[in-house]
């Protein structure tokens, strides 16, 4: 058996990317000279790190329940070592030498012993004094906690599998999602350089129609796969066109029907972000360049760009049809405007990286969150941020504001700001009075991803503990929640408001019900 430092590298590039670590995961891939491997990419499995890990951990616990002679000790509970133990020789021994002279007292006292016939994989993997395997989720519709136990979530809001669609064809990790504007298509982005859009008009259809979008570049003459991964994409507001982002350097704009109308390149390296404008002319990306771009949609061609920051710039959002607000690694936010050579305001507090920013319905107030753990409300009108919002434990990596309140369809009802986090909450907030209203629990793992319903009744959040939960925002209470087979990226509502469709580590795209 060998192991080559470029399959280490590959593996724990991936890893990275999986956890959602895309800025390190690109420094780390440059580094290692990922793109210089033979190897293919997507044949690899989605958490195949964790598999072989998790597998070479349980042969060092079977290891230790086996005597020299090979004997185990009969009806033993296996003790779980942590990775770190497993690769400690002293503690590997002390587990053994114990559980030798537990052998030895049972022999003594008259007790059986049994021949370690099944490999050790499968000793390590059966099940504990009766109880359901942890690492073989025999039962889907349970959430796990923070100490491996099953926790029982409420019948009554668990979303049945015949009011769910999986959808597959990805031959990797799916980031993103998003449904079309005006009718019930779905497009999808992954790690198999691909794109696909899904369509979901026909109710009552068991499968669905799928068009690959396969991002290409040009070499030798001809166009290859690029191998790399489709990090954004958006449709623009009347659904005709859909515009992705790649780590190939290349923004792309496709018609609905899958065919490729421009290909935008003047980044030099991966892009993070990238947004339509409302009225449908202007394309706006950012990228590990340190730049951001405002593209023709017409022409292809760009018409600025933006070199303000100092790191790569992570995400974008248009304020009006002209200016927009960006932010990146180097912890500050400009506001910047189509024409003018110097940004209209720079926002500087974060103290850490700044994942995502978003301008509010009535493009007054700008939102950012960050791995400082703080959400940081800001207004054009002062220098310092509104609020400075702290209650997150760990880092916030995406924030959405509520499609309610001045500017929208809802003008009545309040507006607000919803916050996800590696802490495994979402939380509500007033952001009018700069207070937390509702701390949503029920996720076990990072949430990567939260989606407001149309009407800002609901909220859908997206875990990489495989759930998909929705809430009502009023009450803050769980009103349905469905667990798929991987870890969510992204979840989104169509524009109906009855169906959210969600992304997976494991290369599916979900469609479930948003109303039972």
């Amino acid at each position: 058996m060998s192991i080559t430092s470029d399959e280490v590298n590959f593996l724990v590039y991936r890893y990275l990317q999986e956890s959602g670590f895309s800025h390190s995961a690109f420094t780390f891939g440059i580094e290692s000279h990922i793109s210089q491997s033979n190897i293919n990419g997507t044949l690899v499995p989605p958490a195949a790190l964790i598999s072989i890990l998790q597998k070479g951990l349980q042969y060092v616990e079977a290891e230790i329940s086996i005597n020299e002679d090979g004997t185990v000790f009969d009806g033993r509970p296996i003790e779980s070592l942590s990775l770190i133990d497993a690769v400690m020789p002293d503690v590997v021994q002390t587990r053994q030498q114990a559980f030798r002279d537990k052998l030895a007292q049972q022999q003594q006292g008259g007790g059986t012993c049994t021949m370690a016939t099944p490999s050790p994989a499968h000793q390590a993997m059966a099940p504990k004094n009766g109880e359901i395997p942890v690492n073989g989720e025999e039962n889907g519709t349970h959430a796990m906690n923070h100490h491996g136990e099953p926790m029982d979530l409420d019948q009554d809001v668990e979303i049945p599998a015949s009011k769910a669609t999986v959808l597959r064809g990805h031959e990797s990790e799916v980031f993103i999602c998003a449904w079309n504007p005006v009718s019930d298509l779905l497009a999808s982005g992954s790690g198999d350089s691909t794109a696909r859009i899904w369509d979901l008009n026909e109710i009552g259809s068991s499968s669905s129609t799928q068009l690959v979008l396969r991002h290409c570049i040009r070499e030798g003459g001809q166009d290859v796969p690029s191998n790399k991964d489709v990090t954004s994409l958006d449709w623009n507001s009347d659904g005709t066109l859909l515009a992705t982002g790649s780590y190939d350097g290349f923004a792309r704009i496709w018609t609905k029907d899958g065919n490729l109308a421009s290909t935008l390149g003047q980044h030099k390296g991966p892009i993070f972000a990238l947004k339509w404008n409302k009225k449908g002319n202007s394309i706006l990306s950012a990228g590990v360049d340190k730049t951001t771009i405002i593209w023709d949609a017409h022409t292809g061609e760009a018409k600025q760009q933006f070199p303000f920051h100092s790191a790569p710039a992570l995400d974008v959002d248009w304020q009006n049809n002209t200016t927009f607000a960006s932010c990146s690694t180097d912890m500050c936010i400009h506001v910047c405007r189509l024409g003018s050579d110097r940004p209209l305001k720079t926002f500087q507090g974060h103290t850490n990286e700044v994942n995502a920013i978003k301008w509010d319905p009535s493009g007054m107030l700008l939102a950012s969150c960050s791995d400082d753990m703080t959400l940081k409300i800001w207004s054009m009108k002062q220098e310092q941020c509104v609020h400075d919002l702290q209650a997150h434990s760990k880092e916030i990596y995406t924030i959405k504001w509520s499609p309610t309140g001045p500017s929208t369809g809802s003008p009545n009802a309040n507006i607000m700001l919803a916050s996800a986090s590696f802490d495994s909450t979402v939380r509500l907030w007033d952001v009018e009075r700069g207070v937390c209203i509702h701390t949503l629990t029920k996720h076990q793992e990072p949430v990567y991803s939260v989606a407001f319903s149309p009407d800002g009744q609901h909220l859908a959040s997206g875990s990489f503990d495989k759930s998909v939960h929705i809430w009502n925002t009023m009450s803050g209470a769980l009103v349905h929640s469905y667990r798929g087979t991987g870890g969510i990226f992204e979840v989104c509502w169509n524009s109906t408001g009855d169906k959210v469709g969600a992304s997976a580590s494991d290369g599916s795209v979900r469609r479930t019900d948003g109303r039972r």
